[in-house]
């Protein structure tokens, strides 16, 4: 009951942080006349062009399918090669939980592949987290070309942020915090396995699994199809980004160069562990906008939530009908299992 009260807690204390920092955005929504902020957002969006919208859709869905393509190939090393179908459709309704539990599609999508395919989730989880740690360099890559490009404005806009001003010395404590409270955990953990003998036959079993997952990428016998689709990922990412930058007249203006930016800076917030980036992104990118492109604030507040909208739309649509597919191909494949 303990643990079932403290994961209730932290969704709370996690909503409630993305909601706060939802009503801390639109507080930078300052309408004029006897418009309000919601009939501002509708006219917002009547004006944008729907035509770079649809193409950002596209493209959207274009860069998961390559995602599904690439699990595919980090499986294959493990033994298994799921049907590519079933890998999309994993992997889509994975996003629609994200955008529920925070970092929960992860586990989602690898029960679900299991439901379509019957791939051991352990394996299939230790593929995901290597996906997330190519992810990461492609970030960092990102981030630095960015910087390369907009170094002057990136390094003022990071100053301006409330964590540029604090003191290294409480950066390093709070640092040093988080590292203690890792160790006790992870020393925890160890001491209850040791302890139990159900427990520590569970953890070998799944640490197996979740390592010919995770190493699966050094048994690629052709790492080139695998490099490629990590690179054509993110590049569909920045071309999502400079689509709707295109679509609305506020934006449209800005160069390859900032829209670069913009994509780094929202990247770096949707990994911020809230429900499909909300808060962290609202905050961060009309921040960028105003700060780095002097777009007016309302403005850039308005592009954010309809850009955000848009995508979270793209997702739940998607995620859904993945979700009703998955349900009919489970059910059929039930069905034409005859008892022997």
């Amino acid at each position: 009951m303990s643990s079932r009260l403290s994961v209730i807690l932290q969704y709370f204390v996690i909503f409630l942080a993305t909601g706060l920092l939802i009503w801390f955005s639109l507080g930078g929504l300052q309408v004029e006349g006897d418009e309000n902020k919601w009939q501002y957002l509708q006219r917002t969006w009547s004006n944008a062009n729907k035509e770079w919208l649809l193409l950002m859709a596209a493209i959207t869905l274009i860069s998961h399918f390559l995602r599904a393509v690439r699990w595919r190939i980090l499986l294959q090393p493990a033994g298994y090669t799921p049907k590519l179908w079933n890998s999309f459709l994993s992997l889509m309704v994975g996003y629609l939980v994200n955008l529920v539990i925070p970092r929960g599609g992860e586990v989602s999508r690898c029960y679900n592949l299991y439901k379509l395919d019957k791939t051991p989730v352990e394996i299939s989880f230790g593929t995901v987290v290597v996906e997330r740690i190519v992810d990461v360099i492609c970030l960092l890559a990102l981030v630095l070309l960015s910087f390369l490009l907009e170094s002057q404005k990136l390094i003022a806009f990071i100053d301006s942020l409330p964590i540029g001003s604090a003191k290294g010395t409480s950066r390093s404590a709070t640092i040093a915090f988080i590292a203690a409270g890792f160790a006790a955990i992870v020393f925890l953990a160890y001491f209850l396995i040791k302890k139990n003998e159900k427990a520590s036959n569970f953890f070998k079993k799944t640490w197996g699994g979740f390592k010919g997952g995770f190493t699966s990428v050094f048994k690629l016998k052709s790492k080139w199809p695998f490099i490629i689709c990590s690179i054509a990922i993110w590049i569909l990412y920045f071309f999502m980004s400079y689509c709707v930058v295109q679509a609305f007249p506020a934006t449209s203006t800005l160069g390859v160069s900032a829209v670069m930016s913009l994509f780094a800076i929202g990247a770096i917030a949707m990994a911020v562990p809230t429900p499909g980036g909300a808060g962290s992104y609202h905050v961060m990118v009309p921040q960028g906008l105003v700060f780095l492109y002097a777009i007016p604030r309302t403005d850039a507040v308005a592009f954010t939530f309809i850009f955000h909208g848009w995508q979270t739309l793209i997702l739940i649509v998607a995620g859904a009908i993945s979700l009703i597919l998955t349900s009919l191909i489970v059910k059929k494949n039930s069905r034409s299992i005859k008892p022997s």
